[in-house]
């Protein structure tokens, strides 16, 4: 189990990307949350296995088709044993 602190930024807000992120995290059961930030970017924090993980952040450079994703930053955090997936308002 490893926990991400990814945040992923361009025009990523307003394109549904919560959403996505949520119904992906939950096909591939990534625990965690998603939410806006004030700077326009997307906060994502996810737990998983390995394989989990490397496809959820595969998805994340891409987000969904309206979604122009610029950068993805990705750090390595503690553990917290998230029970679902939420996405957070603010």
């Amino acid at each position: 189990m490893k926990h991400l602190n990814i945040v992923v930024g361009g025009k990523v807000q307003g394109v549904s990307f919560r959403i996505s992120t949520k119904a992906v995290a939950d096909q591939l059961s990534v625990k965690g949350f998603v939410k806006n930030t004030p700077d326009g970017s997307v906060y994502i924090e996810a737990e998983g296995d390995d394989f989990s993980l490397e496809s959820f952040l595969e998805w994340c450079h891409e987000g969904p088709l309206q979604a122009s994703v610029q950068k993805v930053e990705v750090v390595e955090g503690e553990v917290k044993n998230y029970r679902n997936f939420e996405i957070l308002k603010k």
